[in-house]
C-alpha cells in the first residue's frame, strides 16, 4: 500500500518504511546503538531525498533514546552534571549545524556533502569496530585475553583550563571539554540526522575517560535533547521533516528493537560487534559507490 510523503515529494510502500525502521530498530536492540547513522542511508538507497531523510530520521532518533534514558536514570547510569555540559555544547551546535545547513541548501550541494560525511563516519568509524572486534574475537580463540584498557582522559583535555569535578563519571576535567564534544555531536546531528552515540560513546570513553557504567545513559541523555532541538529547528528553518515518514519509521523501530534484543541473547558479544562492522562497511562502501555512479534520472522536478 502506497502513501504519499508530502514533505519527500513522492510516494512510498508503508511496509518497506516499516521493515526499514524495523530492520533499524532490530539492529538497535542487537547491537545498542540508536541505529541513526543507518536509518538516513538506508533511506537515500530507498530514493528519499538526502535533506529529507537527514532532516526526519532525527525524529525516529529521539523517540528511540526516551525508554533507554528512562531506563539508565533507574541504575543511576547517568551523569546529570556531565550531560548538561554535553546538551548545552549539542544545543549550539545545532544552531551553527543548521546555518551550515542552509549555506549548502543554497548553494545546492547538501545531498553531496551528506553522502560524503556519512562515507568518510561510516568508513572510518566501521573500520576502527572491525579492528577491535577481530582482536577480541582473535583473543578468545587463542585463549589470551586483551590486556584492560586504562581509563584516563587524552593529553589535550588535561591541558584545558578551569576544571570542574564529575563525580558521577569520576573526573576532574575542564568543562570545555565535553561543551566542544556535544558541539561537533549537535552539528553531525543537524546535518546527518543521527543521534551521534556511535562517536560520543567512544569518545567519552577515550578521549573524555568518563567510567564505562554511566557512558550510555549520558550519551542518550545528551541525544534525547540534542534530536529534539535539531527536529524543530530543522521544522522551523529547512522545513524538510516529513512527519508521515518519521511515524512510520518509528513504528517499525519499536517492533523491532524488542526483535533484536532478544536475538542479542542468543549470540556472544565479539562476533555481535564484528556483524556490527560489517553492515557498517557495506554501507559505506554503497555510499561510496553512490557518489561515483550516474543516476538513472540526472534531473528532478520538485515543487516548492
Amino acid at each position: 500500500m502506497d502513501i504519499y510523503l508530502p514533505i519527500a515529494g513522492l510516494s512510498v510502500n508503508i511496509f518497506v518504511i516499516i521493515l526499514l525502521g524495523g530492520a533499524v530498530g532490530m539492529l538497535s536492540g542487537m547491537f545498542g546503538v540508536g541505529g541513526g547513522f543507518l536509518t538516513t542511508p538506508l533511506l537515500i538507497f530507498y530514493g528519499i531525498p538526502p535533506m529529507v531523510a537527514a532532516a526526519s530520521a532525527s525524529t525516529q532518533v529521539t523517540g528511540a533514546s526516551v525508554s533507554g534514558v528512562f531506563a539508565h536514570m533507574r541504575r543511576g547510569g547517568v551523569d546529570f552534571h556531565m550531560g548538561a555540559v554535553l546538551v548545552a555544547g549539542g544545543l549550539l551546535g545545532t544552531i551553527f549545524g543548521a546555518v551550515l545547513f542552509e549555506v549548502l541548501e543554497a548553494w545546492g550541494q547538501i545531498d553531496t556533502v551528506i553522502n560524503i560525511l556519512y562515507t568518510v563516519l561510516l568508513g572510518s568509524i566501521g573500520g576502527m569496530m572491525a579492528k577491535e572486534a577481530w582482536q577480541s574475537v582473535s583473543a578468545t580463540r587463542s585463549g589470551k585475553p586483551l590486556p584492560p584498557r586504562k581509563r584516563r582522559h587524552h593529553p589535550l583535555v588535561a591541558n584545558l583550563p578551569g576544571r570542574w569535578r564529575f563525580y558521577r563519571s569520576g573526573l576532574y576535567i575542564s568543562p570545555l571539554a565535553p561543551l566542544i564534544l556535544g558541539f561537533l555531536t549537535g552539528i553531525l546531528t543537524m546535518l546527518l540526522g543521527v543521534g551521534g552515540g556511535f562517536i560520543m560513546v567512544p569518545a567519552m570513553l577515550y578521549i573524555l575517560g568518563m567510567s564505562a557504567n554511566v557512558v550510555v545513559g549520558t550519551s542518550l541523555f545528551q541525544i534525547l535533547f540534542v534530536t529534539m532541538s535539531s527536529t524543530m529547528v530543522h521544522s522551523l528553518t529547512t522545513r524538510a521533516v516529513d512527519i508521515v515518514l518519521a511515524v512510520f519509521l518509528l513504528i517499525g523501530s519499536v517492533t523491532g528493537a524488542q526483535i533484536g534484543a532478544r536475538l542479542a541473547q542468543r549470540m556472544r558479544p565479539d562476533y555481535l560487534r564484528l556483524l556490527l562492522a560489517a553492515i557498517v562497511l557495506i554501507v559505506a562502501l554503497r555510499m561510496a559507490l553512490g557518489l561515483g555512479w550516474q543516476p538513472d534520472e540526472i534531473y528532478t522536478v520538485q515543487f516548492l
